[in-house]
């Protein structure tokens, strides 16, 4: 875990050997931590550190990348050249846009100490207020947790110099009837673990495994449910991301029009639909710079800011993505793709939604989602972990598992109700009443 000056140092040394016209370096590392248990029983259980330097050098529009480990001066000279030898060899990207110069970035709060402090015994304990009351009531617990805390930072030989720091906790458990037939999920992310309850998610997981047995078969059709958030996450996660302006200008996406243009300003969902993006939030903070990924944050960034950005304002597409070279293309302004979507809700709980009810499906979970069709956004894929049928606002039996084909294009479109938005997936997404949702098939899956 490097601190900001000594971040620097390094990045600045290696830019002192550079001789290609242009050289960018990203530099990254962190410790990360897990256990996994399976059967009531810890299976595995370990901690890692790494840390990881990668340097791009340009000579016109051909560019080679060269990474290492290791940074001794000797090293880092040795690891330049590759990198300006690679580029020297390389075709040319007609895509390749200019390096950017220095940059203004938010402080976002992205680290917390009391995630940093995690230990061997504090997983321990973890593992344990999941398991021990799965175990006193004869039920089965399989669940996983990772923690990490990290550094990220970037730099290159045109002034531009970002850091940033952060740390992250996943948790999911899924708790299974001694029978196997009833199963319960829940799962939890936080930047900061004193968030988060690894007893508390557990009991949610037991409490649907135990409701969740002798599951009756309902027709599939199309049916009011209320999806969680573990539920609806992926399909809207699935969705932002294609969100990509080439694509809609090319006639590739729900975004383009038929014969030409995007739908960017038009009134495509419920007008209750409000989706940001905001490296700020409290709860939801994020890296600072964009235009790439990486375990920590940053890792491959271009150096783009991050900022709060609306996506879907009353249910009007407001923006959409760019990579640089498309944002030039066009003339406008190149947006990073969204990361930590944001969706506005209402104030009711879950169990609120259940109580307005008359009748309907609640589903827990959405698993193994694959696309159809990816210009009406159309996808597949079953519930799973836990499916009741609701009836006159109380939850009266659970169901077996259904198949279901929909888009979240349709789905945001027949909305009745939305609850008060939870962190799920990276994401803060409410619960949702959606009208008319495609199931198409049974499932026997648990």
């Amino acid at each position: 875990m490097l601190t900001r000056e000594e971040a620097k140092k390094i990045i600045d040394k290696v830019l002192s050997y550079a001789k290609a016209d242009e050289t960018a370096v990203s530099l990254s590392g962190g410790r990360t931590g897990n256990i996994r248990y399976a059967r009531n029983s810890v299976s595995t259980s370990g901690e890692s550190d790494n840390m990881s330097l990668a340097i791009t050098a340009v000579y016109g529009k051909r560019s080679g990348t060269a990474t290492i480990n290791e940074f001794d001066d000797a090293s880092l000279e040795k690891t330049v050249r590759r990198a300006e030898e690679i580029a020297r060899l390389a075709p040319e990207n007609p895509e390749y846009m200019p390096m950017l110069g220095p940059q203004k970035y938010l402080d976002t709060n992205t680290y917390a100490e009391s995630t940093a402090k995690i230990d061997p015994e504090y997983r321990a304990k973890a593992a344990f207020d999941s398991i021990d009351p799965c175990r006193q009531k004869n039920l089965t617990a399989a669940g996983y947790l990772e923690d990490s805390t990290g550094f990220s930072a970037i730099g290159n030989s045109k002034g531009l110099f970002g850091y940033n720091r952060s740390t992250g906790v996943e948790f999911s458990i899924t708790v299974r009837t001694a029978d196997g037939l009833g199963s319960g999920y829940a799962a939890r992310d936080v930047n900061d673990t004193s968030k988060l309850s690894t007893k508390a998610a557990t009991e949610v997981a037991m409490q649907k495994a135990l409701a969740s047995s002798s599951a009756r078969a309902l027709e599939p059709g199309k049916y009011t449910v209320i999806l969680e958030p573990t539920a609806s996450v992926e399909l809207l996660q699935n969705m932002m991301g294609s969100m990509d302006a080439r694509n809609a200008d090319e006639g590739r996406s729900f975004l383009s029009k038929k014969g030409g243009g995007t739908r960017l300003g038009e009134k495509l969902f419920d007008e209750r639909v409000n989706i940001i993006t905001d490296p700020m939030n409290a709860e939801l903070p994020l890296s600072p710079f964009g235009g790439g990924g990486g375990r920590f944050g940053g890792g491959g960034s271009d150096g783009r800011p991050q900022e709060k950005v609306a996506w879907i304002e009353n249910g009007v597409v407001k923006n959409m993505y760019y990579s640089r070279y498309w944002a030039d293309k066009k003339g406008v302004k190149a947006i990073p793709s969204p990361g930590g979507i944001i969706m506005a809700g209402g104030t009711q709980s879950l169990a609120d939604l259940i109580k307005s009810t008359d009748k309907g499906i609640l589903v827990t979970r959405l698993w193994y989602i694959r696309a159809v069709d990816p210009q009406t956004l159309l996808y597949t894929g079953l519930t799973r972990d836990g499916t009741f049928y609701i009836e006159n606002g109380q939850i009266k039996f659970p169901v077996k598992n259904f198949r279901f084909n929909e888009s979240p294009v349709i789905m945001l479109n027949n909305l009745e109700a939305l609850g008060k938005p939870v962190r799920a997936g990276g994401h803060l997404i409410p619960p949702m009443k959606i009208r008319d949702f495609t199931f198409t098939s049974l499932s026997d899956a648990v």
